[in-house]
């Protein structure tokens, strides 16, 4: 038993060294290797992953608004986790009804980066210990930019540069209040919408993620906690 102790303990150790050591490179080199692309990439039938990276600063600012409308609205303000909507979420589960997301865009980044794509425990755990990491290192501005590289909008495609070049046949610089609102509304569900062919849904969705954009101020990163 004492053997097995300490060799927990060392993984742990182990652990936790590697994992500041990771998250402290990724503050400065691009992220363009994640589990979730590396799975799809050696897929069967995949023709290969789509991903180009570019600097926050060639990404619409219309498309950081949508995301943070959409997905995150207290992105600037808090600390990697939401415990007003986790208990919003909590609150809806016990009482039966529709399940809302409590997932901020740091833990989606996490997640994105650092988790091999499975649905548990330890990898919530494992997700939470990233965010809590990202947030201390990296800082808003950098999660921001990294999400926007690494999120799928398509199967098989990823990041604002791939889906703008692809779908808007523009840079991701160049996106459009509308089409940053259309791209955000992918996001939830990139396997069940088409961004090349937009549904009734789609384009209604859009619609209210621009009126929620006109609503929010422009992210100012200098003002995160």
């Amino acid at each position: 038993m004492k053997y097995i102790g300490r060799i927990t303990l060392y993984f742990i150790i182990f652990f936790a060294v590697a994992s500041v050591g990771c998250v402290a490179v990724f503050r400065y080199i691009p992220v363009t290797v994640t589990p979730y692309k590396a799975v799809q990439a050696l897929g069967a039938g995949r023709s290969g992953v789509d991903s180009k990276w570019v600097p926050l600063t060639r990404i619409s600012p219309y498309l950081q608004k949508a995301v943070i409308a959409t997905e995150d609205n207290n992105f600037l303000s808090h600390r990697g986790f939401d415990l007003e909507a986790i208990r919003a979420a909590m609150q809806e589960r016990r009482e039966g009804r529709r399940k809302r997301g409590a997932s901020t865009i740091s833990q989606q980044t996490a997640k994105n980066v650092f988790c091999a794509p499975a649905g548990t425990w330890l990898r919530k755990g494992v997700e939470s210990w990233f965010t809590v990491l990202i947030e201390a290192v990296w800082g808003k501005q950098r999660i921001m930019e990294v999400y926007l590289n690494v999120i799928e909008v398509a199967p098989g495609v990823y990041g604002a540069q791939s889906a703008a070049e692809r779908y808007f046949g523009k840079p991701a610089s160049g996106l459009s209040r509308s089409e940053a609102a259309m791209v955000a509304t992918v996001l939830p569900a990139p396997s069940r919408m088409d961004l090349g062919a937009p549904s009734s849904y789609m384009q209604r969705r859009s619609s209210q993620v621009v009126s929620l954009m006109n609503k929010l101020p422009d992210p100012d990163y200098s003002q995160a906690r």
